[in-house]
């Protein structure tokens, strides 16, 4: 209801049925006071819904007859705040069609003003400072209106009333464009900005550009030189690049639809209003450079979502490169001399605006998995995400989420809110940030936290600042928050057996687990089944050596393992006496373990290299479908826990004289048919009423489906995350749901 130009609606709506009254905002609330004919007020309160402006979601909460009063005419009040707040938190929006037709229409005021919106679109959570959400509480606050912007802000019948971005090229922000080698000198702004940020484009540099939750670094997506330049200043020789489209043809896809595979599922999350990141399929003759997303099938694409993005894709005439822009695994940058400083090794140019931004925002990212977008991180235009709770709280908690991928979440009464994506909380500057949401996200909802809950985890970084808030802490079991999460979206009413594979958790005999079945329901999970345990030799450093799993698996099972690197024997010996060298049983490092053994990664430059090599190589050849299951022994050890042993996968993957690819699908296809195996044997001794997945691991595509056809298959009932990341970004709501259920905070 707030930033939706609902006021003016409700205004409007009311002279159309000749009613007389008030409308006003109190804090999260709209009070809508009217009085005329009896059937004008029925038609009146029925279009106060369906007819609603199309980004607001409004909902009665209450509708009762008041007594008459002498009124005339109808008005809007100023906001005021309510005796209990009921704050809702606008996400950012994209640029709507009408503010784009006049953009690009050579006789209005704003032709080509790269920061016009209206009610219905532009910045919000990124730019507002506290609530009520109006023009004084935002960063727009320094930038006074101009008399033509006034009264188009002042009009109820306009469609900027009370749009608190409002700008125009007389009174609003401006852009500056500063080159790397010349920023002792003046700066160039306006149009002639954008037109050298484009020229810097076309020769082949990198500018960083500033948008609306933080800066994109920017090249030429068809410029392989430009894109190796990126990669080898960033430090980023290998992680996939997400690309930014221009908006092109009657639908805007038209070059989109040129590169890469496009359907109705693919092209409805391109188009949403959240303008997230979707991972797409390439085409066989796409002309995107093979150095987009090395050895991967899907490239991450976005379309224009402001109108300084219209501007510059529609300028440039082709698709650029616009990846996040930060240190690696830190929050985006978001102010101009904190680029400048951070992003001099990185970028050549500078595109600038003097709008604050008040908060980070990163792009949201979705995945279409068993035909239905699943979110992966969860960013601009969708969070602040809302969820209504099953329950009722009777004190606020904070959950701080995981290490990696961190976001948070606060829940008070019947209502939860997940933050965006923060990032991994290894940096100075990450930590930072997670400070200030914690922070923004309790003031702005005008709820203070009575209680904290964290990862089980004590070496993580948020449990860690939990540890040190004089608040009730609570931990939560990392495996018990995925599967709350899953249950929570899925359905509570049900007993879940629920699959929660990824890397590694703190599990609660003291080692790392990841590949585990846990059933029950939220606060009431028991782990009935898991992979075989082995030893990660070097520990953390396993997550980006691959080659450590798969030494380890090999040594497990006695076999040899071939290495040149001359420590390999003194590992060993460290493995063979458990120095350095902790139990799990994560199917995340199985992943990694078959890439290494496939020859498709050793050491990898980002999280996740080698599983997402795998699975591309599994899907992408034509002689992967001549690849069958294996099945894995299942044994109940002496705790009644069943156990997966991965073994036979081994043998398989060591078969040089079978295709990569054959190999690649056969692991997939077998680990699928073990999870329906392991669905039945338990099954069999105690009902359930749905399988989930969830965790890291099922962010693969293949494996997912994989598994959901093959559940379904054998009847039973499955389901993957999709309102919340399946990963660590969902921990933090999970963490909620899971604490909540134990009545802990009761």
């Amino acid at each position: 209801m707030q930033g939706v130009g609902y006021r003016a609606f409700v205004f409007n709506l009311a002279e159309r049925f000749e009613l007389s009254g008030v409308v006003q905002n109190l804090t999260g609330e709209v009070l809508v006071e009217a009085q005329g004919v009896a059937s004008a007020l029925d038609a009146f309160a029925a279009a106060l819904v369906s007819a609603a402006p199309p980004l607001a979601r409004p909902q009665v909460v209450s509708c009762q007859p008041i007594p008459l009063r002498k009124l005339t005419g109808f008005e809007i009040l100023l906001s005021a705040v309510a005796a209990q707040a009921d704050i809702h938190i606008p996400p950012d929006n994209y640029l709507c069609d009408d503010c784009r037709r006049e953009m690009l229409a050579p006789n209005d005021r704003r032709y080509r003003y790269p920061f016009i919106n209206c009610t219905q679109c532009g910045p919000r959570y990124t730019l507002i400072t506290r609530m009520p959400y109006d023009r004084p509480h935002t960063t727009m606050a320094g930038f006074p209106l101009c008399l033509r912007c006034r009264a188009e802000y002042e009009d109820p019948h306009n469609r900027r009333f009370h749009a608190q971005p409002l700008a125009c090229p007389v009174c609003g922000p401006q852009l500056s464009f500063v080159a790397a080698h010349q920023r002792a000198h003046k700066s160039v702004g306006g149009d002639a900005a954008l037109d050298a940020c484009i020229a810097a484009l076309r020769r082949g540099e990198i500018v960083a550009v500033k948008g609306i939750g933080g800066y994109h670094l920017v090249c030429d997506a068809l410029d392989p030189l430009a894109i190796a330049r990126l990669r080898a200043s960033k430090h980023r020789p290998h992680k996939p690049l997400a690309l930014m489209f221009p908006w092109q043809g009657e639908d805007g896809l038209q070059r989109v639809r040129a590169e890469l595979q496009l359907d109705a599922v693919t092209q409805a999350a391109l188009c949403d209003a959240a303008r997230p990141i979707v991972l797409i399929p390439r085409r066989a003759d796409s002309t995107l450079p093979d150095s987009i997303a090395p050895g991967l099938n899907e490239i991450g694409v976005m379309l224009p979502y402001s109108p300084l993005h219209h501007l510059l894709l529609e300028g440039f005439g082709s698709p650029l490169v616009a990846t996040s822009g930060n240190v690696s695994g830190e929050p985006v940058l978001t102010d101009n001399t904190g680029a400048e400083t951070r992003l001099s090794n990185v970028a050549q140019a500078f595109l600038h605006h003097n709008r604050p931004i008040a908060r980070p925002a990163d792009d949201s990212v979705l995945r279409i998995i068993a035909g239905k977008p699943r979110l992966l991180r969860a960013g601009r235009g969708i969070a602040p995400l809302e969820f209504d709770l099953p329950f009722s709280l009777p004190q606020p908690l904070l959950a701080v989420g995981g290490h990696m991928k961190n976001s948070i979440a606060l829940a008070w009464n019947n209502r939860a809110v997940l933050s965006p994506h923060i990032g991994d909380l290894d940096a100075p500057r990450s930590l930072e940030i997670f400070e200030q949401v914690i922070a923004d996200l309790q003031q702005l909802y005008s709820v203070k936290a009575q209680a904290i809950v964290c990862d089980a985890h004590p070496g993580y970084a948020s449990s860690r600042w939990a540890a040190k808030q004089d608040l009730p802490l609570y931990r939560v079991q990392h495996h018990h928050a995925h599967a709350s999460a899953l249950a929570f979206e899925g359905g509570q009413g049900k007993t879940w057996l629920t699959f929660t594979w990824d890397g590694v958790g703190l599990g609660e005999d003291g080692t790392l687990w990841g590949g585990e079945a846990l059933l029950g329901r939220p606060g009431k999970w028991k782990r009935v089944a898991s992979f075989k345990p082995f030893c990660l030799p070097g520990g953390e450093r396993a997550g980006r050596e691959p080659w450590r799993s798969a030494a380890a698996l090999c040594w497990e099972s006695g076999l040899a393992w071939q290495s040149n690197a001359r420590d390999v024997v003194l590992l060993k010996s460290a493995w063979q006496h458990g120095l350095n060298a902790p139990v799990t049983t994560a199917a995340g490092r199985l992943f990694d373990a078959a890439s290494s053994l496939l020859g498709l990664c050793d050491i990898a430059s980002y999280e996740g290299q080698g599983p997402m090599l795998l699975e591309a190589v599994a899907q992408n050849d034509f002689e992967s479908r001549d690849a069958e299951a294996i099945g894995l022994p299942l044994h109940e050890d002496e705790n009644g826990l069943l156990v997966a042993d991965w073994t036979p996968l081994l043998h398989a993957l060591r078969r040089d004289e079978v295709p990569v690819a054959q190999r690649a699908m056969q692991f997939h296809l077998s680990l699928a048919h073990s999870i329906v195996k392991q669905a039945q044997r338990i099954h069999a001794r105690t009902p359930f009423d749905a399988v989930g997945l969830t965790g890291g691991v099922f962010q693969n595509k293949l494996l997912a489906e994989l598994a959901m056809q093959q559940l379904g298959a054998a009847g039973f009932e499955a389901y993957l995350p999709q309102q919340a990341p399946c990963n660590d970004g969902g921990l933090a709501l999970g963490q909620l749901i899971e604490a909540a259920s134990k009545n802990i905070s009761r």
